[in-house]
């Protein structure tokens, strides 16, 4: 039985992570603040079910006092998940210190707290897409739904110029390159995953973050939706449980793969504009309301496609899921959840 520490174990992908491991048969010890709309209900379903092997622990990030003592408790971990975050540009631009010391300082806590009192363990880290900035410099392709890189048919890869954007960009940014080098420096086992956009059921999707999920349930809720420029800005979707698979995966191959970071998302083959999962909505007919158009938001990037092909050269990872059958996953979850999202996003 191995012994795993996640935290923001009450988030989306968190809560994921740590349903699979629970159920693999390992300890799982879960640190969230249960800050974000929707935590305490994941907490609950964690609890409920898997009391044996789940322990919690109601701590933020920021307090590297507390975050040594729950080290010291419970350590040394054979693997280390850190999901907690600020998530939001929108909320970045708007109060920035928090950002930063959620992102970038919560990040450096984790890393001295695993650096000092359990050095031997596999920490692996929710990065994203939002270092690359706004990629100024590369051509985009205006069709009727969508944006399209003009000359990078696979995408973006990991060596593409980092250019953080936003507090969120800068603050995740700096976390990112943190963890890089304290395997560099400190020689910790170390993997960064910079995420696309991930989508899944119990992701409780607001309009700031977790796009696909909102849409989807405001449609089933029959709220009205905002399109924040003109609809035609794309991303490279995954399916939550391909990303956990992803995490798995590099976990088994932790001596392979410590150092290294690597795009994880749905790559070019599984594009989905705004415009596109409008549409998708309407011919399920739970689009009651055409969206309505507001200006472009500060950072938003016309389109963010990675390059997957190192992860899959590394370790055979790839998707699994695609978009259409995916959006199809959470239209039935939020329909059968409907009472529950109404009370949590309210």
């Amino acid at each position: 039985m191995k012994k795993i520490l996640i935290t923001g174990c009450a988030g989306f992908i968190g809560s994921h992570l740590a349903k699979y491991f629970i159920q693999s048969g390992d300890q799982v010890i879960g640190i969230d603040n249960l800050s974000r709309k929707g935590a305490d209900i994941k907490l609950r379903i964690l609890k409920d079910s898997h009391t044996k092997n789940f322990i919690f622990y109601k701590e933020d990030i920021r307090n590297f006092k507390n975050i040594v003592e729950i080290f010291k408790k419970n350590g040394p971990f054979d693997l280390i998940i850190h999901e907690a975050a600020q998530v939001a540009v929108t909320t970045s631009i708007i109060n920035p210190r928090e950002d930063f010391e959620i992102n970038a300082l919560g990040t450096l806590n984790m890393l001295e707290a695993t650096r000092i009192y359990s050095p031997d363990s596999f920490f692996e880290f929710s990065s994203t897409n939002k270092v690359y900035g706004q990629m100024y410099n590369l051509q985009t392709v205006e069709t009727n739904n969508r944006y399209e890189y003009k000359d990078l048919i696979s995408g973006i890869k990991e060596d593409y110029n980092l250019d953080f954007y936003s507090p969120y960009g800068c603050s995740k940014g700096a976390a990112d390159q943190y963890v890089r080098d304290y395997n560099r420096i400190y020689g910790l086992r170390t993997v960064v995953l910079r995420q696309s956009c991930i989508y899944g059921t119990n992701q409780f999707g607001v309009e700031d973050q977790g796009w696909v999920a909102w849409f989807v349930i405001a449609s089933v809720l029959n709220k009205q939706i905002s399109i924040y420029g003109d609809g035609k800005q794309c991303r490279d979707l995954l399916w939550v449980d391909d990303l956990v698979r992803a995490y798995v995966d590099l976990y088994d191959n932790a001596t392979k793969v410590s150092g290294k970071i690597f795009n994880v998302g749905g790559g070019v083959d599984n594009i989905m504009s705004i415009i596109e999962l409008v549409n998708i909505l309407k011919n399920y007919g739970i689009m009651k309301h055409e969206p309505r158009f507001l200006d472009w938001r500060l950072g938003d990037q016309k389109i963010f496609a990675c390059d997957i092909s190192s992860i899959f050269n590394e370790i055979k990872w790839k998707p699994t899921v695609s978009p259409k059958d995916g959006v199809a996953k959470l239209i039935d979850w939020a329909s059968a959840n409907k009472e529950i999202l109404k009370k949590v996003l309210v």
